[in-house]
């Protein structure tokens, strides 16, 4: 597995300084930039793409309502983040920024925003509303139960191979791997990211979604194109639906509900950008909606295989030592 998406990182890390120089050379030419279509007349969104960067998904608090920004300021904190990643302990190989993060320091801050968030005007995500404050509770009491390694149901889904939860949707990015392929033709889109290597396959045919009663980690999703902008509505969510974490209740966690509700847009900017924002409105979780806007960039490929199930006993592991402990 390493050696797999060691090969991806590098593939990442010496291509996009390429691309970047061919960027350049069209710019310094002059020439303009035409948007790809595919045979319908709807915007070509396939390749390969890196939704990685070092705007964080909230806002520091000490920047309160400012929402981007300045060029001095945006290298100053992308130069204090470069510094953060290379003070990792040298002997972690696992999170060695040389070896598994250089993506984002190639991606720096994109946008100049501040955060991710962008609505509340705080960058900030709501409080919590009372069946998220009791949802939270349940969810210590499993990182517990995960703690003492209590079975592979307690563990998170990042450990079982399931799910990152950076997926999405929302999709905000992973630590490492935020890489991700689109395909494209008149009745779907799908997204293939490298983390954990699933694909969404986006319906864009109008029928309506699932029935209330099934569930997915993912959602389900439906597209249709509003002009040049892909709006993709998604909902049937499952209460085991999580992204971006916090060890305090399990990995990659920001905890929904079944009433999760995420509407997403994409709008290709130009050859090398596609403007990503959306919305999550989840009346189990949280007392009010919130926003977010990523740009996610384009890459030379390939994205090889994230094979996290195929010959991993990380978690077999886990389980064995845990019941040694008891036994002594």
């Amino acid at each position: 597995m390493r050696v797999l998406v060691c090969l991806s990182l590098c593939a990442c890390v010496w291509a996009q300084p390429a691309q970047k120089s061919k960027e350049v050379t069209a710019k310094e030419a002059g020439k303009p930039w035409t948007m790809p279509r595919m045979p319908d007349g709807t915007p070509d969104l396939q390749g390969y793409w890196s939704n990685a960067a070092y705007t964080p998904l909230e806002r520091p608090a000490a920047l309160g309502t400012k929402e981007f920004y300045t060029e001095a300021e945006a290298r100053e904190a992308e130069q204090k983040a470069r510094i953060q990643d290379n003070s990792q302990a040298k002997d972690d190989i696992h999170y060695d920024n040389r070896t598994w993060q250089d993506e984002k320091t190639l991606k720096g801050l994109p946008t100049r925003r501040t955060s991710i968030v962008f609505d509340p005007p705080n960058g900030q995500l709501p409080p919590l509303n009372e069946k998220g404050k009791a949802h939270d509770v349940e969810l210590n009491k499993l990182a517990k139960r995960r703690a003492a390694a209590e079975s592979a149901d307690s563990m998170s889904l990042g450990e079982r191979c399931i799910s990152w939860g950076t997926e999405g949707p929302p999709m905000i990015g992973a630590t490492y791997n935020a890489n991700l392929q689109i395909f494209q033709n008149g009745s779907y889109v799908s997204i293939l990211n490298e983390m954990i290597h699933n694909i969404r396959t986006i319906p864009l045919d109008g029928r309506p979604h699932l029935a209330a009663n099934i569930h997915q980690f993912g959602g389900d999703s439906r597209g249709h194109w509003e002009g040049d902008t892909l709006v993709v509505d998604t909902t049937n969510f499952t209460d085991k639906t999580s992204f971006r974490g916090s060890p305090a209740t399990a990995r990659q966690n920001i905890f929904t509900s079944p009433e999760l509700h995420v509407v997403e847009r994409f709008t290709r900017l130009d050859a090398d950008t596609i403007a990503y924002r959306f919305t999550v409105d989840d009346p189990g979780t949280w007392v009010r909606p919130w926003s977010g806007e990523v740009y996610i960039k384009k890459f030379e490929g390939p994205i090889y295989e994230y094979a996290c199930h195929e010959g991993n006993y990380g978690l077999t592991n886990i389980l064995a030592g845990a019941r040694a402990a008891e036994k002594r």
